[in-house]
């Protein structure tokens, strides 16, 4: 059976740690699909497009490593059941791996709903830094029938939130800090 891992974010901007997070995936499944999405208890300061494109340009750097990861901006849906019943039309054979960071662990269980989009997944966690798992929020998705593993992963201390905070440009992949100037997203002309 096909195994795919679905790694949607909303990285504003995505950074080299979601690239690592992408590389790791290719290397342990048999197709990674990423997109960009909104997530609906987070306010974005840019645009969906914006972080499409830069999360597009991200794979592409992937992709030339590894040819199982593809972009799918058909998978984009706020609500994480109705990107998860697109991609079984695409794959209705596969078994589905869900990727969220440890920070939505304890979100998870307000998803819409969640019951349901538990029984067709299977979710893998990828810590992050600064989001210790917490066994308590693991067992509550357990105990709502999610498959949960922990991917065994170090990913780097980057953070979207803290590249538009400082504008640090060893946070994001080349292609995506040239767009960013490009563009003159996040007060990039300001940060000299």
């Amino acid at each position: 059976m096909t195994s795919i891992a679905l790694f949607g974010t909303s990285a504003d901007p995505p950074t080299k740690a979601h690239q690592v997070i992408i590389k790791w995936l290719s290397q342990h499944f048999d197709r990674v699909a990423v997109w960009t999405s909104d997530n609906p208890f987070k306010s974005h300061q840019t645009p969906l497009d914006h972080r499409s494109q830069m999360l597009r340009l991200l794979v592409g750097e992937s992709v030339s490593q590894s040819e199982n990861i593809n972009f799918y901006p058909e998978l984009s849906h706020p609500r994480t059941l109705e990107t998860v019943k697109v991609a079984r039309q695409k794959w209705p054979d596969a078994e589905l791996h869900l990727v969220i960071g440890s920070d939505l662990i304890e979100q998870l269980p307000q998803w819409y709903n969640v019951e349901t989009l538990l029984q067709q997944v299977q979710l893998l966690v990828v810590p992050r830094p600064g989001a210790e798992i917490s066994p308590d929020a693991l067992q509550t998705l357990k105990d709502m029938g999610a498959q949960v593993a922990i991917a065994p992963l170090e990913v780097p201390d980057v953070s979207s939130t803290a590249y538009r905070q400082t504008k640090t440009k060893e946070a994001v992949p080349p292609p995506v800090e040239n767009y960013i100037n490009q563009e003159h997203l996040y007060a990039y002309q300001d940060a000299g």
